[in-house]
């Protein structure tokens, strides 16, 4: 049930994590409840909450759950505090400095149950965070509205869509970090699965591609005021690279500093970019490419390369294949590069 007041367990949460959170130390991202187990030795058991009969790393970042078959986006976060009916009541709290885009608070719709995304600007870059599962939303907000880091801004919960529910004992928020593929996502969506439902427009999860909130949140504190994000994406292990025969795609500005220089198609101009991805999809670097350097390569997309190793070790995505001697861009990774220069 939705709480319309300040008052109660929400106005009690306030006041205790308000001055917590005035009181943090300035950083760049911050955990999103008061579980910081994480950073102590031995303590991811105390953090992560894995699958019903799986153990903690079922619910960490990546290729983790199916046998790496399939992927988990975001990071599960265990519960500290329990209300008189057991339920969890950890407040849940803004990432970073940012404005809220999108709420869902119709748990019937998605399999994240009621959540929330966050955008905020980093080192010039916009990246999304997102928190589910929650059991109330705070009173009053609403896309559009400022929020700070550390602010309260859900109390944690169990909701979800899901077949199998949540259970007390897993009671936990799903956290992601994500960048942001294209706002025309709603058309091609429509293109992509015609007659599909899409409830969440441009909020839809397709839309939103997950980097590990975990490594951010341990190379932060270890590297302090030396941590650049920038540095991170760009230093992500490469699945494969693909040269695209576009100029103009939104990844092109919204994430301009992961666009590297290139001297010759800036004398010659440009006839489109060569791309290096992760194993999620994320664009980690961007190349322009003159139509010199480009000779014999035919297509809208040309495969250049694949790490296979890394193809092994996270297959979910299924981007690439090999047949013979050969890998090939599939199905997904067709939609994929469709979606990004769109």
């Amino acid at each position: 049930m939705k709480i319309h007041s300040p008052g109660g367990e929400f106005g009690l949460a306030l006041l205790i994590f308000g001055t917590a959170a005035a009181c943090a130390h300035a950083q760049m991202f911050q955990f999103p409840t008061a579980n910081h187990a994480l950073l102590e030795p031995g303590g991811e058991e105390r953090f992560f909450v894995g699958t019903t009969g799986k153990p903690w790393t079922t619910g960490t970042f990546g290729c983790v759950r199916s046998d790496g078959q399939q992927i988990h986006e975001g990071l599960d976060i265990r519960c500290l505090q329990r209300d008189k009916r057991g339920e969890p009541a950890d407040p849940v709290m803004a990432t970073a400095d940012g404005t809220v885009a999108y709420i869902n608070d119709r748990p019937s719709l998605s399999n994240y149950g009621n959540y929330i995304v966050v955008r905020h600007l980093v080192e010039g870059m916009e990246i999304y965070s997102l928190y589910a599962h929650l059991q109330t939303i705070a009173p009053g907000l609403r896309p559009g509205q400022a929020v700070k880091a550390g602010e309260t801004i859900a109390i944690m919960g169990r909701t979800s869509n899901t077949r199998e529910t949540i259970t007390k004992d897993r009671a936990h928020v799903h956290f992601e970090l994500n960048l942001f593929v294209n706002e025309r996502f709603a058309e091609w969506y429509r293109k992509t699965y015609p007659g599909e439902r899409n409830d969440h427009g441009i909020w839809n999860g397709q839309n939103l591609d997950g980097i590990d909130p975990r490594l951010i949140l341990l190379e932060e504190h270890q590297q302090g005021t030396n941590f650049s994000l920038v540095r991170f994406i760009r230093s992500e292990t490469e699945l494969c690279r693909v040269f695209v025969r576009s100029t103009s795609f939104p990844w092109l500005t919204r994430y301009r500093p992961l666009v590297s220089r290139n001297l010759v198609a800036e004398k010659e101009g440009v006839a489109g970019y060569e791309v290096a991805f992760d194993f999620n999809g994320v664009a980690i670097q961007l190349i322009p490419r003159a139509a010199s350097e480009m000779k014999g390569r035919a297509g809208r997309y040309v495969l250049l390369s694949v790490n296979e190793t890394e193809e092994r070790k996270n297959p979910a995505r299924h981007y690439v294949v090999k047949r013979g001697e050969h890998w090939e861009l599939t199905r997904h990774g067709l939609e994929m590069l469709d979606l990004l220069t769109s």
